[in-house]
Parts: C-alpha cells; structure tokens; sequence
C-alpha cells in the first residue's frame, strides 16, 4: 500500500508535465556538461572551473526544485532562468577575455534547447540576443569583433535553434492529437462498457423469465405424480384391507422418488440463479477427483458401469473452491453414467502438463451427435425428459471461474470426452 508521503509525491509528478522534467533535465545536463567541457581549455584570466560547475549545478538542481514545488509557474521559472543564464554567459564573456573566449559556445546549447520548450520563434529571438550580448562583450573588452561576426553567431544559434523548436513544435501537437483520440476513445469504450453491461443484465432478467417458465414446466409434472400417488395411498389407508401395505410402500417409494426430484431439479435451477462467488484455497484436485468417483461409484455400479480413476502423482495442490469444482465434476460424471445407459466403463482422469491440471471424464458411450455438440452448453437445452439443461452451463461457469476452460470430442459409438484445463496459477496470484 502507498504511504502517504508517496501518494503526495505522485500527486506533485502528475501536476509536473512531462516535457518540463525533459526540458529541466536537457537544460541541466547541456549546460553543466558544456560549462565542464569548455573548462578543458584555460580560460584567460584563469577561472576555477571545477567550482564554476559546482555552482552552475547546484544552480540548475535549484531551478528542478522550484519547478518540482511550484508546477504551475513552470513557464515563468523557465523564463527566468532563461534570462539568469544568458547574463551568467555575458559575464563568463567579459571576464574571459571577449571576442577570445570560447564561453559564448554555450550559446548554442542554450538557445536550441530553450527553443525546444518555448518554440521556434522564441529560439530566434533569444538567438537574436544571444549575439548581441556576444557584442557587448567584444565592444566592453576589445577588440572588437564586428557585426560580421555578430550576426554569423546568430545565425549559427538561431537557425538549427528554429528547425530543433518547429520539430518540438510538431511532435507536441501530434502527442496532443493523440491524446485528444485517445480521451475520445476512452470515453467511447466507458459508455460501450455500460451499454454491454446493460445488454448482460437485459440478458440476464430474460434468462430469469425463461428460468421462471422452465421451473413452471418441470415442477408441474412431479406434483402431479405426487398428488396422484398420495391419492392412491389415502384410499389404501382408509378402505383396503391391512395385506395392501406392501402397495402402500411403494406408493410412499414413488412419492420420494418425486419429491427428492423435485428438489435435485430446484438445486441445480438455484445453483445456476445464485451462483456464488468461488473461495479459493490450496487444495488436492487428485483427492477431489477420487472422492467424487468414490460418491457415485455405487451408483455406476447398479447400473452396471466400470468407474475407473487414474491420478498423476505429479500434481501440486492447487488454489481452487472445492465445493463448486466438485460440482463441476460431479455434473460430467452424472453426464457420463446416463450416456452409459447400457452399460460400459467411465474413466476420470488428472494430469499436469506444464503449468496446466487437466481433468479428464472420457465415457465408451453412444457418443454426441453434431447437431447436439452445436448446443452443448447452451442454457436450458437438454436431450434428457427430466433434465433442466443447465449442468453443463454450471460446470463451464465454474470452470471459468477458476481461469480455465473446458473442451470436449466424441467419435459417434465411440463415447465422449470432456477434459476441464485449470491453471496451476490464477491470473490474480501470478
């Protein structure tokens, strides 16, 4: 978490555009660096250049500190120190001997890169004084050096200082434009952003309406069932013969049988309505993947079904909700056992390849026609008389939670696979 202190010194570079950080660092770097370099050379009277670019350092981190402080009057702190540094240079040219005095090189750097900053008719202009401080110079300690000279310096200054200027001048605009389409673009994608958040709800309350339809169309079916059966049963109660209870039991059978439909048909239109939010914790996806098959191996059994479980050793605990990845596949072993309604082997299987756990539910069942592929996991489509078509949804929607995904293949009479790929590493923890 940022501290205080970071957050306001954020908040200060923010305020500070970028070309001013440029523009004070170009300035620094070439007039330190300049002042350095024309120091090699002895000046005339002699000068202690290494104090000179002390100062002259100190002198420009002042000037960053200033703009660093006070962004807002970043413009008249750079025109201030503009004049600053153009009177520091007359000065060097006075001391240092005039017209002989390779100080007035530093007007080179200083010229074109304030003409960067303020652009290239200011690069002109100060070029233009630039030359005539270099002939108040010459005419204060002669000889003279002529207007012919005068005026070669401020050509050389002046005119590299307006192309280098009209390229800034340029560059700025077109970083301006981009910046005006990119705020346009954001604007754009915001409100595409809310219009597809209100398609998905718009989708979402059609779902519930259609939801609303199906539960309608498959409760009614099993409350009939058990208003008839309890029927029969009064009537066994109150006016047959005591030797009838074994009918009566079976009454009372079927009753549950539709009862504990109804509610299985409830949980699963409940588990897709209010899916919850996943809670991940470090757990074995090879003793998850064994408990479900040991949950409904007696189940595959009655049915005459070969439950098989292969595990790779190899695979980490992994971060994952176990109750919702459960369900998941718990829903494609359910899948499988009623592919095999004639009986044959399901196989569940794990694996790590690379930083990927795969789970893999592979049945030797009729297989899945392509018109029914198409529609897999499509909400509410099912091919089962008592199935709400929303198992396959769940399992997706849980499997993309976690940050995989889910695939399948079948060869028609060859059986169905369906192979879940998790992440050993979710996108959030990477």
């Amino acid at each position: 978490m940022a501290t205080p202190a970071r957050r306001s010194w954020d908040a200060v570079l923010r305020l500070l555009e970028r070309d001013e950080r440029v523009f004070a660092v170009l300035l620094a770097v070439v007039m330190v660096g300049g002042l350095a370099t024309i120091g090699l050379a002895p000046a005339q009277p002699a000068l202690d250049v290494y104090a000179l670019v002390m100062w002259f350092a100190a002198y420009k981190l002042g000037i960053f500190g200033l703009v660093t402080v006070n962004p807002r009057a970043t413009r008249m702190i750079f025109s201030a120190a503009l004049c600053i540094d153009l009177l520091l240079l007359f000065a060097l040219l006075y001391l240092t001997g005039g017209v002989n005095s390779l100080f007035y090189l530093l007007f080179f750097p200083l010229v074109a890169v304030n003409a960067y900053y303020f652009g290239p008719w200011m690069g002109l202009l100060v070029a233009i004084v630039a030359g005539l401080l270099y002939a108040a110079a010459s005419a204060l300690v002669p000889p003279w050096a002529g207007w012919k000279a005068v005026s070669m310096v401020m050509l050389l200054v002046g005119l590299p200082a307006y192309a280098l200027g009209h390229v800034a001048d340029r560059e700025r605009r077109a970083r301006d434009e981009v910046e005006r389409l990119n705020d346009q673009l954001t604007g754009t994608l915001t409100r595409l952003q809310a219009a597809q958040d209100k398609l998905v709800e718009a989708e979402r309350m059609a779902t519930v309406g259609r939801l609303s339809l199906k539960v309608a169309h498959e409760v009614r079916n099993p409350i009939a069932a058990i208003e008839l059966n309890a029927e029969l049963l009064g009537d066994i109660i109150h006016e047959r013969p005591e030797l009838e209870k074994g009918e009566a039991a079976s009454l009372v059978g079927a009753i549950r049988d539709q009862v504990a439909a109804l509610d299985a048909l409830t949980e699963e239109y409940l588990a897709w309505a209010r899916f919850p939010k996943p809670q991940f914790e470090e757990d074995s996806i090879n003793d998850m993947v064994g408990a479900v098959a040991d949950f409904m191996r007696p189940l595959a059994t009655r049915q005459g079904i070969t439950l098989a479980v292969q595990t790779d050793p190899s695979v980490p605990p992994v971060e994952i909700d176990r109750s919702l990845l459960r369900q998941a596949v718990l829903n494609l072993i359910k899948n499988g056992i009623e592919a095999l309604y004639q009986g044959g082997t399901l196989t569940i299987t794990t694996r790590r390849l690379d930083r990927i756990v795969e789970i893999e539910v592979r049945d030797t069942g009729p297989g899945i026609p392509p018109e029914v592929g198409r529609r897999l996991f499509e909400q509410f489509f099912t091919t089962k008389p008592q199935g709400t078509g929303l198992g396959l949804s769940i399992t997706r929607q849980i499997v993309e939670e976690h940050g995989g995904k889910i695939r399948w293949t079948s060869t028609p009479g060859a059986g169905a696979t369906f192979t879940v790929a998790l992440p050993l590493e979710r996108a959030g923890d990477a």
